[in-house]
């Protein structure tokens, strides 16, 4: 099996803080993620919506489009209703070639709120659980039959943080429903992100490599940060510069014919930690981590 390494746009320019990099040009983008070596991106919010448009972007940089990020409200809103909502983004996700569609449930969210800490976080009783799952089915479903399959992202601030949050997130879906395996996320959350690799090998179709500044980590959870404040801080970095047991994850991956995109995905301030310094930085640990697993990377 083979992987390809692909990049998000935070590590020039953040959607939940937009005056991160706001000065910075979707071509600047693009052209230095290439320059690092990255296959494709997913997509931020400098980047079209129309796949008429954004096609030729990447084209002309000869990069792939990865993946996409959907806020899920499916909470809030009947499954009729988010797959209504879900449609502009599916089309561009299918018409130019990615088949994993990055999803997160969103209601109740503070991970975009500086002034609250993740602490504060919704939390599900253990009947939603059962009521998510069969909606998130239904949607997955759906979106697989147009090839594009739902890698669910378990995130700070959301529903689905914890590790015991995945466990009943995955007990309660089945097989449509992907997992997108965030290293990052996990570990900020007190989660073992090998165990969970070793765990749900079977579910995972998506994986988002981020690092942890531990001693970072540590001060912001004592402060009990809001998860804003601690991207600020500099709580995540690229893969290989932090304390997640990459080895062991690439391993787990190996083992279980992992066959799709790794993406660094490393929310920092870009005044402070210099993107293109990081892009390669990023691309050179994960390729030297592929082939410690002999995993093989597409070009």
């Amino acid at each position: 099996m083979s992987v390809r390494i692909g990049i998000n746009p935070l590590t020039w320019t953040n959607d939940d803080m937009p005056e991160l990099g706001a000065e910075t040009s979707l071509d600047t983008c693009l052209s230095e993620g290439k320059e690092a070596g990255y296959a494709g991106f997913e997509l931020g919010n400098k980047f079209p919506r129309d796949p008429a448009v954004l096609g030729p972007i990447l084209e002309a940089q000869g990069l792939r489009l990865v993946s996409g990020w959907f806020s899920g409200r499916l909470l809030e809103r009947s499954v009729e209703a988010e797959i209504e909502a879900i449609q502009g983004h599916l089309t561009l996700l299918k018409s130019l070639g990615a088949t994993a569609m990055v999803y997160c449930e969103v209601t109740g969210c503070v991970h975009g709120e500086r002034d609250t800490p993740v602490s504060k976080r919704p939390v599900l009783a253990a009947e939603q659980w059962a009521e998510l799952g069969a909606k998130l089915n239904q949607v997955a479903e759906y979106t697989l039959a147009q090839g594009v399959k739902i890698a669910y992202h378990h995130h700070m601030g959301t529903v689905v943080q914890t590790e015991a949050d995945i466990d009943h997130l995955m007990a309660n879906t089945h097989e449509a429903v992907g997992l997108l395996l965030d290293t990052g996320h996990l570990t900020y959350a007190g989660g073992d992100p090998v165990a969970v690799q070793q765990r749900h090998a079977k579910r995972i179709n998506h994986v988002h490599c981020k690092d942890i500044r531990r001693a970072v980590l540590d001060e912001m959870l004592n402060r009990d940060s809001s998860f804003l404040n601690s991207v600020l801080a500099g709580v995540f970095t690229v893969p290989g510069d932090g304390c997640v047991d990459y080895p062991k994850i690439f391993q787990g991956l190996k083992a279980a014919d992992y066959s799709g995109w790794l993406v660094v995905e490393a929310e920092q301030d870009p005044a402070v930690a210099h993107p293109l310094t990081y892009a390669k930085l990023g691309y050179k640990n994960l390729r030297e981590l592929c082939a410690g697993a002999d995993l093989e990377v597409l070009v």
